[in-house]
C-alpha cells in the first residue's frame, strides 16, 4: 500500500507539472526531494545510496564517478516500445545544452540488463552520438538496479508481463546535486518539463 501510494504521488506530481505553465526564468532555490532524516534540530535530505555498475565502455561506474558533479538520471531499456524513445530524445536535448560543461553528467540505467549488455549500450550511445565520459549507460545486477530505483530515486522499475515488452517503469528524469540529493523530478515525455529541467540545472550550477 505504501509503495502504491508513493508511485501515485509521483504520477500526480508529474502530471501536475506537465499541465502547469512553467516559468523557465525562475531563479528560486530548488527543493530537496524525498523523506528527510530528522537528527535533533537538523533536517537531512536523503541521498542516493552507493552503487556500482558497468557502462558502455566497460568502465566501473560508482558514486565517485559523479563526485562534485551534477547529474541527470533515468531508467530505460533499449527495446522499450513506449516512453523510452521520447525520454532519450528529451535527455539528449539536455545533454546538448550542457555538452561543454564538465560539471553536468548523465546516467541512464537499463532495467533489462539481460538484454542490454555493454555492447548493446555502446551501439546505442554511438547511434545518438554521445560520449561515455559525459553520458553513462549502465548495466548490472537487475535486483540492484530495481532496488536503487525504488529506494534511492523513488522510481518504479520491475518486470511486468502485462506491460509493453515486459517491463514497467516511470518516465522521470531526476536531477541530482553534488551531494547526491534529488533536487527535481521531470516528466521525460514532456517538452516543457525538459525546459524546466534545463533551467533548474542552470540554477543548481549557481549554488
Amino acid at each position: 500500500m505504501i509503495k502504491t501510494y508513493k508511485y501515485l504521488l509521483f504520477a500526480l506530481l508529474t502530471n501536475f507539472l506537465a499541465c502547469t505553465k512553467i516559468d523557465t526564468k525562475s531563479e528560486l532555490p530548488l527543493p530537496f526531494l524525498g523523506e528527510p532524516i530528522i537528527n535533533g534540530n537538523d533536517t537531512i535530505p536523503p541521498t542516493i545510496k552507493s552503487f556500482s555498475f558497468i557502462d558502455q565502455d566497460s568502465n566501473i561506474i560508482t558514486n565517485s564517478t559523479f563526485s562534485d558533479k551534477i547529474y541527470v538520471a533515468d531508467f530505460i531499456f533499449l527495446s522499450c516500445p513506449s516512453i523510452c524513445p521520447k525520454m532519450n530524445t528529451e535527455m539528449l536535448r539536455v545533454y546538448n545544452e550542457f555538452k561543454n560543461n564538465d560539471t553536468v553528467l548523465f546516467l541512464s540505467h537499463t532495467i533489462d540488463p539481460e538484454n542490454d549488455g555493454v555492447r548493446q549500450l555502446k551501439n546505442f550511445a554511438k547511434s545518438i552520438d554521445v560520449t561515455s565520459k559525459k553520458w553513462h549507460f549502465v548495466t548490472g545486477n537487475q535486483e540492484n538496479i530495481y532496488d536503487l530505483a525504488e529506494h534511492s530515486y523513488f522510481s518504479n522499475a520491475y518486470k511486468d508481463s502485462l506491460a509493453d515488452a515486459g517491463f514497467t517503469h516511470t518516465g522521470g528524469l531526476l536531477l541530482i546535486d553534488k551531494n547526491r540529493h534529488i533536487r527535481g523530478v521531470y516528466d521525460g515525455t514532456n517538452d516543457l518539463e525538459t525546459n524546466r529541467l534545463i533551467n533548474d540545472i542552470w540554477i543548481l550550477l549557481k549554488e
